[in-house]
């Protein structure tokens, strides 16, 4: 089965990180971003990647081809401008296929634009290049697999940006909470998809929008709740946090 990460957003607000570095090369521990994310899926048996690349896109490619880990065996596909390589170090043993898609397409649209790299696959997996967690992604197929659906998406509850207050009828606050979790659930960005997602895609699409909006609608859009670690790096902030807690052995995505 193979897995698509989408990896080619600008990274705004990483602020001169995210203008320097595509944001799935800003580093965690000393590897980047993306390395957790392949760590993690080949934890599960699955080796075999298609990186949607946009802004920076030669940035990702340089980084794979001039790691020592990864050069021994190469397998080009010049096709499209794309490349593939099958990395044999003693390491990692993956197969990534880095494919151009647009400098600022959206979400759905890059991912319209690598099927015919899936064109072999009734059942993949999809994620952003900027997410980490310690979810198991065999229970994530399982639970695609037995519902029967178009898509799975990965919910999750989030950690409050902020710190809450409670307030009592006379107005006086009694209890503060410091960034609990919220109950509420949000997309965590770990998908399953069968082939006919395509059917839902156009070249402008952002996923998350009409894609998602019409599936539920269709009822065809399941999701699978994830209660353990999650963490998106969106900005600067986080990328801080994740490497304070990668460096005080509380990284809880690191399951390899």
């Amino acid at each position: 089965m193979k897995t698509a990460i989408l990896c080619g957003g600008r990274g705004t607000r990483l602020g001169e990180h995210g203008k320097s570095l595509p944001k799935a090369l800003i580093e965690i521990g000393g590897k980047p971003v993306l390395w957790h994310i392949l760590k993690l899926y080949t934890f599960y048996g699955l080796n075999d990647f298609v990186l949607c690349l946009g802004y920076l896109g030669n940035e990702i490619k340089r980084h794979f081809i001039e790691q020592r880990w990864l050069t021994d065996d190469f397998k080009f596909d010049l096709k499209k401008n794309d490349l593939t390589f099958l990395t044999e170090s003693t390491l990692e043993k993956w197969e990534i296929t880095f494919a151009d898609t647009g400098l600022d397409t959206n979400t759905g649209g890059r991912l319209l634009k690598i099927n015919h790299y899936l064109s072999d696959e009734d059942t993949f997996c999809v994620t952003y290049g900027d997410g980490l967690a310690n979810i198991n992604i065999g229970k994530l197929i399982d639970f695609h697999k037995s519902h029967g659906k178009i898509a799975t998406l990965t919910s999750v509850n989030p950690q409050s940006s902020f710190g809450l207050i409670k307030i009592n009828e006379g107005n006086l606050v009694t209890e503060f909470q410091e960034k609990p979790q919220l109950q509420d659930w949000i997309n965590g960005g770990f998908f399953v998809f069968n082939r006919k997602i395509f059917d839902y895609l156009d070249e402008n699409s952002v996923l998350e929008q009409t894609p998602f909006e019409q599936l539920a609608r269709d009822q065809q859009l399941a999701a699978y709740k994830h209660r353990g670690f999650w963490k998106c790096m969106d900005t600067y902030k986080d990328n801080i946090e994740f490497n304070d807690l990668w460096f005080e052995n509380k990284a809880l995505w690191k399951v390899w």
